[in-house]
Parts: C-alpha cells; structure tokens; sequence
C-alpha cells in the first residue's frame, strides 16, 4: 500500500472482540489487515452486483449480438 490514509471508525464491543479472535487465532495478522480486507472484499461484491444488475438491463438480442 503505497497511499494510505489513516481513518479512525468506532465498532461495537462485539465485533471488535471477534476481529480480536480472528487476529488471535493468526486467521488475520492484525485488526488493521482483517478490517482492510473485509473493506475489499466488500467492494469488490458490490461492483460485480452493480455490473451483474447492467448486465441483466441489456437487451437479449443485443447480448446474443455481443457475444457472436
């Protein structure tokens, strides 16, 4: 990560203690890498939904039309 920025952010007590277990059962190396890749995989679900809902938009015939 060459540009990072640092964010502060407030989790309930709950969470945290289950990101805390994750760390310590070596799932994640520390709470920043657990949070930063739950914030990927996050994004990354909702634009193949975004793309998946453009896709279904798309005319049949002009999909057909695409694929040939």
């Amino acid at each position: 990560m060459s540009d990072s920025a640092k964010v502060a952010v407030s989790i309930d007590q709950s969470l945290l203690r289950k990101v805390d277990a994750l760390v310590k059962a070596r799932v994640f190396e520390s709470g920043r890498q657990m949070i930063r890749t739950a914030l990927e995989e996050k994004i990354r679900r909702t634009d193949r939904r975004r793309l998946a809902r453009e896709c279904a938009k798309l005319a049949p015939r002009f999909e057909r039309a695409l694929a040939e």
